[in-house]
């Protein structure tokens, strides 16, 4: 196995999901709902987009492109690592899933300590 820092987005999410499975399923909804904010209240979305390192098409982009895939694989995602890992951490997917991992586990939506605490390990240098 390769160092921390050595890991690439794709490789900390197959590890995160395989340490802490339990946590998927819920991850995915909020994902899921997250992405119907952002599509069913754009305007919203607009007044508190500020100078980001993207323009918020992309991010809208993202948005969906998450949800599309989340509804392609559903329950496979919360099976298996590698799936989960390759369809939604591949990337610029990782941007919006990023953010998805910090606001999910940042609002208290988690229900293992342990996975805030994985998701900080692995994302948030």
């Amino acid at each position: 196995m390769q160092t921390l820092d050595k890991l690439n987005n794709v490789q900390k999410a197959k590890l995160l999901h395989a340490l802490l499975i339990a946590e998927i399923p819920g991850f995915l909804v909020y994902t899921q709902q997250l992405s119907a904010y952002i599509r069913d209240n754009p305007d919203q979305v607009r007044k508190v987009w500020k100078n980001q390192l993207f323009g918020l098409d992309f991010w809208f982009q993202l948005s969906e492109d998450t949800d599309r895939k989340i509804r392609k694989y559903g329950k496979q995602l919360e099976k298996s690592s590698n799936l989960f890992a390759d369809q939604l951490f591949d990337g610029y997917g990782a941007l919006f899933l990023h953010h998805c991992l910090t606001t999910y586990t940042g609002q208290g939506k988690h229900t293992d300590p342990k996975f805030k605490t994985a998701v900080d390990l692995f994302f948030n240098p």
